[in-house]
């Protein structure tokens, strides 16, 4: 009772004496009973050493410890130094009292089973941002070696005709194949204007637009073929075309389906609420904003944005610059390097051979990412800002794909919607079982992997189709895995290792000594 009774005989010296004879009165009672004050102060501080205790059985030692330290700022009734205010009455000098017992010797240490926050159990519900620090450090300091190691062993690789050179002048006759590329979107509108106005039959409809589609294909590959053109303007010329295909077939396709819908329309047999979805006019106006929008799947109208953020777009092609170079840089001073000391990967030592694929896939896996950044991201994002094109899911988290058929599905957007609405539902609607919908579909971008890469290159050896296919069956492994190991991220190893870490890599040596072995049998 001496803490109590110091607490209540504590008081204002400054009451009246009434008061005084008050409390003489009441004095032995007083004495015996802590007041209400002194209760209610004694109740808050055991219900926050109570809190205390249970924060830390949860989160851990290194919170106990904290808690021990705060059983003494919790009591700043009485010092009052934290909130600038001075509390001088013997409530708060019994509450740090208690605060000093609380923690005591006896009092127990361990009262709850806890596990390590390493442990299997455990390491998903920590935090790891100090641990990705680090990593982020290290590759800063790995990187930096490699920089000077590179510099003082082959010096400055970058050269002042990096961009454009006088033997640049040898690939004209592919930028005039380039720009010569529009008169086909041409020819397939006046085939649809044509079928509009019922001059051709659907069947002369179809065969049009074949030959159109055919020859928009076939026309360049013809003209790199017989130019001794360089790689790159090869590969770029290659991409125009494959995009003006997949437009052209997209703009065919999608009139072909809308003219459906309008004679059901005309019939009464349409569904409801189908005239507005369906409506069919071919306009030249949205055929030539479908070829140049940001888009491979044709539709009459697209959302469109309010306006154009013009100090936005200048943001961001600053960027495409800065990214384009770094790439550039990237690509003289590490890539060309390691790829000319290189020998053909399946013709070499196999230990020799993984040496030069391990060393090639980081900066390949630099130039890849500064490519989707710089393709997917950046120039998608300027032509659509311009444009006023609402829809700009370019991509989606395709670096969190738990397996390979999530990447596929998520890394292109425009591709990937292309596949669903021309490939892989026309084949579901025909009654193709789902497996083969998907095998064709790979199919049909191993072609064009293909294409892009060995017409350029002069050489047909088929590396890229037969690494496109090969995702056949890492689709049904890694798949597998992720239904066996649910909330696993193998799948996701196992796709940055196939794919950027060995197969990448392995592709462009492959195709670099089929260029090298090309040119030399020439000469």
């Amino acid at each position: 009772m001496t803490i109590l009774d110091s607490a209540e005989s504590v008081g204002t010296t400054t009451s009246s004496s009434g008061e005084r004879s008050e409390a003489d009165r009441g004095g032995a009672s007083l004495r015996r009973r802590p007041s209400a004050r002194a209760e209610k102060a004694v109740s808050d501080f055991s219900s926050k050493e109570r809190a205390l205790e249970e924060d830390s059985l949860v989160t851990g030692s290194a919170d106990d410890r904290s808690a021990i330290g705060s059983g003494a700022s919790e009591n700043e009734l009485s010092s009052g130094a934290r909130d600038g205010e001075k509390v001088g009455n013997g409530e708060d000098r019994m509450a740090d009292n208690l605060g000093i017992f609380t923690y005591r010797p006896s009092v127990p240490a361990h009262k709850r089973i806890k596990e390590s926050p390493l442990s299997s159990d455990a390491i998903f519900k920590q935090s790891h941002a100090g641990l990705f620090n680090l990593c982020i450090v290290v590759l800063i300091a790995v990187n930096s070696r490699l920089i000077i190691e590179n510099l003082m062993k082959y010096g400055w690789l970058i050269r002042s005709d990096f961009w454009f050179s006088s033997s640049s002048l040898r690939d004209w006759p592919l930028l005039m194949c380039c720009l010569t590329l529009p008169i086909f979107p041409l020819a397939a509108f006046v085939v649809e204007k044509m079928a509009q106005r019922k001059h051709i039959s659907e069947q002369v409809v179809a065969a049009l637009h074949i030959l159109i589609t055919t020859i928009a294909i076939l026309y360049p590959v013809l003209v790199i073929l017989r130019c001794d053109s360089a790689v790159l303007s090869g590969v770029t010329l290659m991409l125009f075309t494959c995009i003006v295909w997949l437009k052209l077939v997209s703009y065919a396709h999608t009139n072909y389906d809308l003219r459906a819908q309008a004679k059901l329309l005309d019939k009464g047999e349409a569904l409801s609420g189908s005239s507005n979805m369906y409506s069919y006019d071919v306009s030249f106006k949205s055929m030539v904003y479908f070829m140049v929008a940001p888009t491979l799947c044709y539709q009459t109208s697209y959302p469109r944005t309010a306006c154009v953020r013009k100090g936005w777009v200048a943001r961001q092609l600053i960027k495409l610059v800065i990214f384009t170079g770094f790439m550039g840089f990237i690509v003289e001073q590490y890539i060309n390097p390691i790829v000319k000391n290189s020998e053909h990967p399946l013709k070499a030592n196999f230990l020799y051979a993984v040496e030069r694929v391990l060393k090639l896939s980081v900066p390949n896996l630099y130039v890849w990412l500064c490519m989707f950044y710089c393709f997917f991201h950046l120039w998608f994002n300027i032509l659509a800002e311009l444009l006023r094109f609402g829809d700009r899911e370019f991509y989606k988290d395709w670096w969190n794909a738990q397996s390979v058929e999530e990447y596929w599905r998520m890394w292109n957007m425009p591709v990937h919607k292309w596949m669903v609405r021309h490939i892989y539902f026309p084949c579901l609607r025909n009654g193709i079982p789902k497996g083969v919908a998907i095998l064709i579909s790979f199919f049909v971008s191993a072609i064009f992997h293909e294409l892009c890469i060995a017409v350029p290159c002069h050489t047909f050896q088929l590396w890229a189709f037969i690494g496109i296919m090969f995702q056949v069956p890492l689709v049904m492994i890694t798949s597998y895995l992720q239904k066996k190991f649910s909330n696993s991220m193998v799948g996701n190893m196992i796709f940055w290792c196939s794919f950027s870490i060995l197969g990448q890599p392995m592709c462009v040596l492959l195709y670099y000594h089929e260029v090298m072995n090309r040119k030399e049998n020439s000469h």
